[in-house]
């Protein structure tokens, strides 16, 4: 099969193209085979959003959670069994991109309990017990960058699991995140585990920093308010990417670990579903194009690109100075950027909880009524 055009021009500038979305039904039909062959998709994330949809659609999941209540189980062993399934099951879909990658790619990721973000010794348990029910090299543990996530990366990292963290709004907490891999590799070492199999992405939120500057902006309301509507989200993540390349490509404490076989925590470019539809429905991925970047797309904004993305190269590297003048200029009108970040982790936490809820709430009438 070919590939799509735009697609292998942004793999070919250094950009990992995952799915953000997965579901069984998608497996089955050779979907995501087809994904790989013809849209250049290189992983798969997963959040319990993506899980609510997929088993609130339709009934391909009824007979094994019929099967699960003959058993007895409760709730959340069936939520466990039917998602830690789907994900290895993709993790085998996507081995041979894992092999032909050297460990790169190939990956598929699957959350910890939303339930627990603020719980750093729950989090590192679960992320074990996930660790070992998938039990495939591939799999990424998804842990949020909550104030109580940070401990729980490096201690999961310094077990030898891979990790994805998710929910990072701030270039700060995001140099606490690449702290905490770092701290994570270096008790890895020190555990004798081997750095080489031990890989990490940095999940950096895009547009929803769009929607909330730019709600604020529109309160303000003034021309130049209304001029940088839409440019937050770009500038947070360039400076994000600034701040990696300081870690990772020229930072000491990363290069002594280097012959160790220790791996970059690759920057992942997430929620890049534009959202306010006076933007182009490409932007954060056209615009947010550099080396050794991940950017999970919904297929909505993955059929964008393919059919009218503009790949241009590079659109990042060196950008830090002009992306921190937009962000000066926004502070400057009043935008409290502190407190931007702050409720959108919480939304997040509250998004994904609110997910799980409904996730557990429809998979407990499904037992009852098997039950029945």
């Amino acid at each position: 099969m070919t590939q799509n055009t735009n697609l292998e021009q942004l793999s070919a500038a250094g950009v990992s193209v995952w799915l953000d979305d997965l579901s069984r039904t998608r497996i089955e039909s050779g979907n995501l085979k087809e994904l790989i062959d013809t849209r250049s998709v290189v992983g798969v994330t997963t959040n319990p959003s993506i899980f609510q949809a997929a088993l609130s659609a339709g009934n391909t999941y009824d007979e094994q959670v019929n099967q699960l209540a003959a058993q007895g189980a409760d709730v959340d062993t069936v939520i466990r069994t039917v998602t830690t399934d789907d994900v290895r099951n993709a993790c085998d879909v996507l081995a041979p991109v894992y092999e032909a990658t050297a460990g790169v790619d190939g990956r598929v990721s699957i959350e910890v309990d939303p339930r627990i973000a603020h719980d750093t010794d729950k989090t590192v348990a679960q992320a074990i017990e996930l660790w070992k029910i998938v039990d495939r090299p591939n799999l990424l543990i998804k842990i949020p960058a909550t104030e109580a996530g940070i401990p729980a990366i490096a201690k999961v990292i310094g077990e030898g699991i891979s990790v994805n963290v998710t929910l990072i709004f701030s270039v700060e907490r995001y140099e606490a995140v690449m702290n905490a891999y770092l701290e994570g590799l270096e008790a890895a070492a020190a555990a004798g585990h081997d750095l080489d199999t031990i890989h990490s992405v940095a999940s950096f939120f895009v547009s929803r920093v769009d929607t909330e500057v730019d709600k604020r902006l529109d309160a303000i309301g003034t021309p130049e308010a209304t001029e940088l509507k839409g440019k937050a989200a770009l500038a947070n993540a360039r400076l994000a990417y600034s701040a990696y390349q300081q870690v990772f490509e020229v930072g000491a404490r990363f290069q002594s670990m280097l012959d160790k076989g220790a791996r970059p925590q690759r920057p992942l470019w997430a929620s890049t579903g534009v959202k306010d539809p006076s933007l182009p429905d490409t932007l954060y991925v056209t615009e947010l194009v550099a080396p050794n970047t991940v950017n999970t797309m919904p297929e909505k904004t993955l059929d964008a690109v393919a059919d009218h993305g503009e790949i241009t190269g590079d659109t990042v590297t060196g950008t830090g100075p002009q992306s921190q003048e937009i962000f000066d200029r926004i502070a400057a009108l009043g935008v409290d950027l502190t407190d931007v970040f702050l409720v959108l982790e919480n939304e997040g936490v509250e998004k994904f909880e609110s997910a799980w809820g409904e996730l557990l709430d429809a998979t407990r009438e499904q037992l009852d009524a098997a039950k029945s």
